[in-house]
């Protein structure tokens, strides 16, 4: 396989540096497997174990997770599922921790509409242009009602730049970020507006986590839900997730 083709089958994974505890493995020639990943893809290698399937290491990296041979010839990339537990996807398991911990220094980013009576909280990245994205929005009053906090980060699905990215930055850089979110996601014009706010690191981290559409919506367990969901399915998945 040639390197861009390599490049380009992980492009789709997580490209943000994942952060793991030091832990002991059982794999005896980490450090080779390392150095031939690094070398022939081009990824930092943050942890290599055992995966669920015998003969595979699951290699955490800074473009996700990877799946390799025990001697290390063979590499796939894609999620594993479990068939014995209702098709239980264990890579997205497997991802679900990292994600929490690369959400935290986002978290005073974002913006939050708070439940009165908080049980769940979910973040969301969003865009302003989406067309079910604006149907969550105006749905806003039922999640909360339901104890549903939600948290926006910006994902512009025209990418960066884009006329689409300076909108949302003008939302967010807005007087009154929350008020501009509603007027932008009802067809109104929001005045364009700089600040400290980095659009962009919202959207790669966005596609940090594998997102390819919106909504896109983070539970509090880390796991990763695409599309619209109305405020009681989405009760209903949060506390299936629990």
């Amino acid at each position: 396989m040639k390197l861009t083709k390599a490049i380009a089958l992980v492009a789709s994974l997580v490209i943000a540096p994942i952060v793991f505890a030091a832990t002991a493995t059982d794999v005896s020639n980490e450090s080779a497997l390392k150095q031939k990943l690094t070398e022939t893809l081009g990824v930092n290698v943050a942890q290599i174990q055992p995966s669920p399937v015998d003969g595979l290491y699951q290699v955490f990296t800074d473009r996700g997770v990877l799946y390799v041979t025990q001697d290390g010839s063979k590499l796939f990339h894609g999620n594993l599922y479990d068939l014995d537990q209702g098709m239980k996807n264990l890579t997205e398991l497997a991802l679900a921790a990292p994600r929490l911990e690369m959400l935290k220094p986002f978290e005073q980013d974002m913006l939050v509409y708070k439940a009165k009576d908080e049980k769940h909280v979910v973040t969301i990245f969003t865009d302003v242009d989406c067309g079910f994205c604006r149907k969550l929005h105006n749905q806003m009053q039922g999640y909360n009602d339901l104890g549903i906090t939600i948290r926006y980060l910006a994902y512009p699905r025209a990418g960066i730049p884009s006329a689409n990215a300076d909108e949302m930055q003008a939302v967010w850089c807005a007087k009154d970020p929350l008020k501009a979110m509603t007027e932008a996601k009802t067809g109104g014009n929001v005045t364009s507006a700089s600040c400290d706010i980095d659009i962009a690191k919202q959207f790669q981290l966005g596609q940090a986590f594998g997102v390819n559409g919106t909504p896109a919506i983070v539970l509090e367990n880390g796991v990763m839900v695409p599309g619209y969901q109305p405020p009681a399915d989405l009760l209903r998945t949060i506390e299936s997730n629990l």
